[in-house]
């Protein structure tokens, strides 16, 4: 259970980061607000710990730098399918 919590919060923290910063890598205007880059960047970030958790590389010594990864990728093409799908994105 305290992974799970744990997964949850640092997502959410990770998509603080990584929502703006995924935009930011993106080409183009984005119509999205900084409040929906956050969400959906917290959403994306979320996930992609439960990936790199189904995957077993969630929790290891040390800074989990592939977990990471895994959440910045997920949450970026998180961004961009919502843009896509709203039309508001490149």
């Amino acid at each position: 259970m305290g992974d799970v919590i744990g997964t949850i919060i640092g997502g959410l923290l990770a998509g603080i980061i990584i929502g703006p910063l995924a935009r930011l890598a993106l080409p183009g205007k984005q119509n999205l607000s900084i409040g929906i880059t956050i969400v959906v960047g917290a959403v994306g970030a979320i996930v992609g710990g439960f990936i790199a958790q189904a995957l077993g590389v969630g929790d290891t010594g040390g800074i989990d730098w592939i977990k990471h990864l895994i959440q910045v990728a997920v949450a970026a093409v998180s961004i961009v399918v919502y843009g896509n799908m709203t039309s508001k994105g490149v």
